[in-house]
């Protein structure tokens, strides 16, 4: 079985990302419109800024061009995943825990399907999130694989 493109990307991004002490938050491969779109989204403990992306897009392109993983033409972007970045991997809601985040989940649960709020557990398994509903805080315990996405979020 030939490996994604995505998966190729990443093996070839991790170790630019080690060097210059970054993360690799997440690939995309995409075709929008009549085009395909590689993006590496990158962060660290401090951020990123644009200059950081730059250099990552500079060295990461020749590693493409070397190693040739992708047929077809497309746009290499590399930028920050933003202030509400997906959390993709079980580390990254480990390491949200007493943040703000967005949960949707695949079934409902206590008759919802979104939660945002704030992340107060996660054992692996399961999450805890405190969702503030008018002046009261209800708290909702959503099994692991049942979340669909979730992310950090910005509440106002």
């Amino acid at each position: 079985m030939s490996k994604k493109v995505t998966d190729i990307v990443a093996e070839l991004a991790t170790p630019l990302m080690d060097e210059r002490n970054l993360e690799l938050v997440d690939v995309e491969f995409k075709k929008e419109g009549p085009d395909w779109f590689l993006r590496i989204y990158i962060d660290s403990e401090t951020g990123v800024d644009l200059e950081d992306c730059g250099k990552v897009s500079e060295q990461l392109s020749e590693k493409l061009d070397e190693f040739d993983p992708i047929p077809q033409a497309y746009f290499l972007e590399v930028s920050s995943p933003g202030a509400e970045r997906p959390l993709k991997k079980a580390k990254d809601i480990e390491k949200a825990v007493g943040k703000n985040v967005h949960v949707t989940t695949y079934e409902q649960i206590d008759g919802e399907k979104t939660f945002e709020g704030m992340l107060t557990a996660f054992d692996g398994d399961v999450l805890t999130v405190e969702v503030k509903i008018k002046t009261r805080k209800k708290s909702y315990v959503i099994p692991y694989e049942k979340a669909a996405n979730v992310r950090l979020a910005i509440i106002f």
